[in-house]
Parts: C-alpha cells; sequence; structure tokens
C-alpha cells in the first residue's frame, strides 16, 4: 500500500478554477470561502489522519467528543498541523496527544494514499500515515487529551463488525482502515 511521491493532489487545492472568490469568514482553524456559487471550508493548515496498526492485528481508535452530533464517535487519530510543522511531525505529535501513545522516530510513520474527507465542501486531501506499533508501545501510552472520552484497541474483525453495526460511522475512518484491510488481503470484495 503505497503512496505517490509528491501527489499533487496533496499540494493545492483543485478548486482555484471556480471563480469568482469571495472570503466569508476566516478564523484560526479555517477559511470559509465562495467560489463561484461552491462554498468550501478550507482548512488553514495541512490536516492528517494516523491508521496506528498494532502487531498486525488491531488498530488503535478514539472516541472523540463531537458536541455537533451528539456523539463520542470512533475514529482514527487526526488533526491539523501547527504553524511550520510538517504533516508528518504532526502526525506523530497528534498520535500521542490523542493516545498518549508516543513513536519518537517519525520513519516509522509511512504515507499512504490521501483521502477526501468532505470533497462537497474541503477540497484539499488528508495526509494519511500508517504506523506500526509493537505491544510494548501500547502498554507503555500516557494520557490522552480532553477531546478523547476514551482510546481502544480493536482487533480487525471487531472493527469490521462494528463498521456494519453502525458503532463506527465516521467516513474518514471507515475509508482509510477499509483500504488497509482490502489492501492487506485481509477480506475480499
Amino acid at each position: 500500500m503505497g503512496t505517490k511521491k509528491n501527489d499533487p493532489r496533496l499540494l493545492s487545492p483543485q478548486c482555484h478554477r471556480l471563480q469568482p472568490v469571495k472570503t466569508c469568514h476566516t478564523n484560526n482553524w479555517f477559511t470559509v470561502r465562495d467560489r463561484g456559487g461552491y462554498y468550501t471550508v478550507e482548512y488553514i493548515s495541512p490536516q492528517v489522519i494516523i491508521l496506528p496498526v498494532v502487531a498486525k492485528h488491531s488498530i488503535v481508535m478514539v472516541k472523540v467528543k463531537r458536541p455537533v452530533i451528539a456523539d463520542s464517535a470512533l475514529e482514527l487519530p487526526a488533526g491539523g498541523a501547527k504553524v511550520n510543522e510538517t504533516p508528518l511531525r504532526a502526525a506523530a505529535r497528534e498520535l500521542f496527544e490523542e493516545t498518549g501513545i508516543q513513536v519518537e522516530d517519525c520513519r516509522r510513520f509511512q504515507p499512504i494514499l490521501p483521502v477526501a474527507g468532505a470533497p462537497n465542501r474541503n477540497p484539499e486531501l488528508l495526509y494519511v500515515y500508517k504506523v506500526d506499533l509493537s505491544e510494548e508501545d501500547v502498554m507503555h501510552k500516557k494520557g490522552h487529551d480532553q477531546e478523547i472520552d476514551k482510546v481502544e484497541i480493536l482487533k480487525f474483525t471487531e472493527i469490521c463488525s462494528r463498521i456494519s453495526s453502525g458503532d463506527i460511522y465516521v467516513t474518514t475512518p471507515i475509508a482509510v482502515i477499509s483500504r488497509y484491510l482490502l489492501s492487506m488481503g485481509k477480506f475480499h470484495l
């Protein structure tokens, strides 16, 4: 499961052809623009999502507090890069903040093909990184930040069952996990 080197889809939004452009709102996290009648939400910094695979049989997921939908949804660790932070460094930091699992060597994070989080509103693709973790990495985890209710380590079969039952329902983690499991030959279409 690879990535295209310097995937042009990661380098610039494709919506630049939509004209005229009017900025409707800006804050520290995103800008809302009217691009020729298409409203976009464009993040200020690159967004990352991490696929933490434990001992080739489980995935670390987080129950994230989501007030907008009045739930804590099972997701993969994710977030935005800070000022002057590369997407790779952001992935390592977000993994630690959201799960308490610290991976100091960024070479352990492998870029995989990007995904679109919300192509109807966001023109940028998400950077996706897979990191292989050992049982020991997980055993030494520390606390997580306040937006996380719980950290869960789920076996591949349990993840599939929870996706099928609707317990895991956020689309981007489903896409990243499904692509990974299909590419590993764990499940077939």
